[in-house]
């Protein structure tokens, strides 16, 4: 059941996953293989490194302090599973269906996600620089903790979406459609395009204020004394 966000605002609140893994089998290694079907498995600490695993299902699956740097899993469905620690550089997840995932501590330089589908996940802490979600939806997300450098959600939807405690730094909304989207409780907001596409957010006075120069810029308000 969806909460909503406090401050009789109205907003609604995203949903959270809810994952709970069954015993899970160790991953026995060996490449990602397109197509692959990962079921009930417990993968840790491997090294995907530049592997196809594109079309792949996991489901209900822990994947645990492991290298994805330039692994492809395009078209890949992750479901009911908890990422943890996972790190690496343009790991491509283009068109990728996430449901019901919790994503702790990664730490990725420009994850591609663009055109993918998210739905009820968590990333709760960790980096993540240049994040491409242009033309994904976004429905109950929660950001929590984390560090987003250069997010990019041009063209994208987002619907019921939360920041929490997190930082964004220079994030474009370039061409983007917000519902129900809850800005209030990020540790900084920086913003670094699409503001006339925030009608579907609310955001906290002190955010209006610090946001007021770039509003006024946009506008052609000259601002003296």
């Amino acid at each position: 059941m969806a909460r909503r966000a406090a401050g009789g605002t109205g907003v609604k609140g995203a949903r959270r996953p809810e994952v709970r893994l069954p015993v899970l089998e160790p991953h026995e290694g060996g490449e990602l293989e397109p197509d692959g079907d990962y079921d009930g498995l417990d993968l840790r600490e491997a090294d995907f490194t530049g592997q196809d695993g594109s079309g792949a299902r996991f489901m209900d699956c822990a994947v645990t302090d492991c290298a994805l740097d330039e692994t492809r899993l395009r078209h890949a469905r992750v479901l009911d599973s908890v990422l943890t620690g996972v790190r690496g550089v343009g790991t491509d997840l283009a068109e990728a269906t996430l449901r019901d995932v919790e994503l702790t501590d990664a730490r990725l330089g420009g994850p591609q996600l663009h055109g993918a589908v998210l739905e009820r996940v968590l990333i709760r802490g960790g980096k993540i620089d240049y994040l491409n979600l242009r033309t994904a939806r976004l429905r109950d997300v929660v950001f929590e903790g984390c560090v987003l450098v250069e997010p990019d959600f041009g063209g994208a939807r987002l619907e019921r979406v939360e920041f929490v405690d997190c930082a964004l730094k220079g994030a474009d909304f370039h061409a983007a459609t917000l519902t129900d989207v809850d800005l209030r409780g990020a540790a900084s907001l920086e913003i670094s395009g699409g503001l006339d596409r925030l009608s579907g957010a609310v955001i906290s006075t002190a955010q209006l204020l610090d946001l007021a120069p770039v509003l006024a810029a946009q506008w052609g308000i000259r601002v003296e004394g």
